[in-house]
């Protein structure tokens, strides 16, 4: 790829909002995550027997936050998949026919 059509993909606002709402949404998911997985470490470390409550039979607390947190991460995984494959195909698809079209001009 030459610097001319680098520069025409730079400079095109539909590349400049997928990078800037690629890199906002996935940092907004990363601290979702890491707050859902620090809370849970405090919780082990600073309240042990909170999380040594059972709940059903030898089912604790900290089961169901372990539990929790998996499907957490597997949701907000799917959160950003389905932002993938819809917002960010679509601004990909425009950057490409406009970089493609102004290289047939």
């Amino acid at each position: 790829m030459d610097n001319k059509t680098l520069d025409r993909i730079k400079n095109d606002p539909n590349y400049k909002a997928l990078v800037s709402e690629r890199s906002s949404f996935g940092w907004t998911l990363a601290i979702i995550t890491l707050v859902l997985y620090y809370g849970y470490i405090t919780l082990v470390a600073f309240s042990p027997a909170t999380i040594a409550i059972k709940v059903v039979g030898t089912i604790t607390v900290g089961i169901f936050l372990g539990a929790f947190l998996i499907v957490a991460s597997v949701i907000l995984t799917g959160v950003y998949v389905l932002r993938a494959n819809t917002r960010y195909d679509q601004l990909t698809l425009a950057i490409i026919r406009a970089v493609t079209a102004g290289g047939k001009k």
